[in-house]
């Protein structure tokens, strides 16, 4: 529920559109046709991190400032919103070997790949009390404590063989940061067209998000962030930026946008340490008195790439419905996934075993123009918005010298059938105007 402070979310309507799909194409390419479809999409001027928190809750994804709905039953790669129980989570024993290794590595130059070397951590304590016996005990895994065992800061006993440090800053555009985006582009996905600074800045650096204060009951541990917004989360070895996270932290989630590297530490899966890393910091927080921090969204789920189900690995873990956007566990949701190319959990008998035919919709082109002359009016189940949602959501109507005019959209439903294209350009060119004038980045309801 919104309160009286927060700051305003404004955002851009513009034409669902469909584009290639990066997940069924040739390593290193997109598909050959637009066969990923949107259901929506907006370009956000600024958001509340508790509006974009209940967007991501309803299927939504942002990239920069472009927020985007799959379309589940058009696509030829669904793509459903996944989400990780933090708190119940239990790190796999392929999961707790992948960061001992890196421990290791870091504090005794210790980076050996033997698939057969023992774990000789455990997840709780046993039953039967400390071992008796001679040789080594049995280390206590606590997700919370080794993910920082090597990290600068945290370890004490002795001098790593290398100095591992983890910082969390605002995004921001650096040459460092740009220089390992680029090489990841081209080492990792093989992207042959060199990328200039704007298209990091554009997808990495450029954000809507409104940064708010968290409230911490009790005194915040320094390496926990003051802010809810969008985030850098940089690992550097002996001072070199060698991997970066971006991520957004929410009201009740952890929210994994991007993550890259450098390709020489491909062999640490440093992606799937960052994610037990992301996890941990959900946790942390909610120990430290966030009550409602408890997930990691994880972005999507492609039950039909292979290289995407590594996120299923991850306990446990739910799917959101397509449909009714209520939350079932993965477990539950395989078999269907496993029998349909769409599944629908809340209501299986709407399950398609191919790609819904598209109508009314044209590949590609953006923008609230383009609704004058291509509209995409989706014929697929659609949940009611409950009232109390409305309510809450105003449209620019106007602008009176330096006023701007808002009104309830429930009374424009009323009056012209939504979506109304006069109502659409007014809105495109409000915001255009809000941006130039820097009022969108005042806190506080328009009126």
């Amino acid at each position: 529920m919104a309160t009286s402070d927060e700051p305003i979310s404004v955002v851009s309507l513009l034409r669902a559109s469909s584009s290639t799909c990066g997940y069924c194409g040739p390593p290193g390419e997109r598909s050959k046709t637009a066969s990923s479809y949107h259901k929506a999409e907006c370009l956000a001027m600024q958001l509340s991190c508790r509006v974009y928190q209940e967007m991501i809750d309803r299927g939504w994804r942002r990239s920069g400032t472009y927020c985007y709905k799959p379309d589940l039953r058009r696509s030829c790669c669904p793509q459903y919103t996944i989400k990780l129980d933090a708190l119940e989570f239990k790190p796999s024993k392929s999961q707790r070997k992948l960061l001992n290794r890196w421990n290791r590595f870091v504090i005794h130059r210790d980076g050996r790949e033997d698939d057969n070397m023992k774990d000789e951590s455990k997840t709780r304590p046993s039953k039967a009390g400390p071992s008796k016996g001679k040789g080594k005990s049995t280390h206590i895994f606590t997700l919370t404590e080794d993910i920082h065992a090597s990290e600068l800061g945290f370890f004490k006993d002795e001098t790593p063989a290398h100095t591992f440090e983890v910082t969390l800053e605002p995004a921001s555009y650096t040459e460092e940061k740009f220089a390992l985006y680029r090489s990841y582009q081209k080492e990792i996905h093989h992207e042959a067209a060199e990328k200039g600074p704007s298209s990091f800045k554009r997808f990495l650096v450029e954000n809507p998000l409104v940064r708010q204060a968290i409230a911490y009951p009790s005194e915040r541990p320094a390496h926990l962030p003051v802010h809810y917004g969008a985030y850098h989360q940089l690992y550097r070895i002996d001072g070199k930026l060698i991997a970066m996270g971006v991520i957004d932290i929410l009201p009740n989630c952890v929210s994994s946008v991007y993550f890259m590297y450098e390709k020489e530490w491909d062999r640490f899966s440093l992606g799937k340490l960052s994610a037990l890393r992301e996890a941990a910091l959900a946790r942390e927080m909610h120990e430290a008195g966030v009550e409602h921090m408890k997930y990691l969204y994880m972005g999507f789920y492609v039950h039909s790439c292979p290289k995407m189900r590594y996120k299923g690995d991850f306990a446990p873990s739910y799917l959101a419905d397509p449909e009714d956007y209520e939350w079932y566990p993965l477990e539950t949701c395989r078999p269907l996934l496993d029998k349909y190319h769409y599944a629908g959990f809340a209501h299986p008998e709407r399950s398609l075993e191919a790609p819904a035919e598209t109508s009314g919709m044209k590949p590609g082109g953006r923008g609230c123009g383009t609704w004058l002359t291509s509209l995409h009016v989706p014929t697929d189940p659609v949940a009611e918005v409950p009232p109390e949602v409305l309510e809450n959501v105003q449209h620019i109507a106007e602008f009176r010298r330096n006023q701007i005019v808002v009104a309830p959209i429930t009374v424009s439903l009323a009056a012209t059938p939504w979506p109304y294209p006069a109502g659409s350009v007014r809105c495109s060119y409000a915001c255009r105007r809000l941006q130039r004038s820097g009022i969108v980045s005042g806190v506080g309801r328009v009126s």
